[in-house]
């Protein structure tokens, strides 16, 4: 994933510290009706990159 979707600086992480930026975010796991949301807090400083990231994934082509 760091290769494929994240951008800039954020793209040369460690796995450590990838994984400790990506599941310390504060957020919210909502369900409302049959959806589940993940609300991710706004003053959060890895929100951006997170999203970004997330908004990425599904434009990748697909590989199989």
């Amino acid at each position: 994933m760091p290769l494929l979707a994240l951008t800039g600086k954020a793209r040369l992480w460690e796995p450590r510290r990838l994984r400790f930026r990506l599941f310390s975010a504060a957020a919210q796991l909502v369900t409302t009706g049959r959806r589940r949301i993940l609300r991710l807090a706004a003053h959060w400083p890895w929100t951006h990159e997170i999203t970004g990231a997330l908004g990425r994934l599904p434009h990748l082509p697909n590989p199989g």
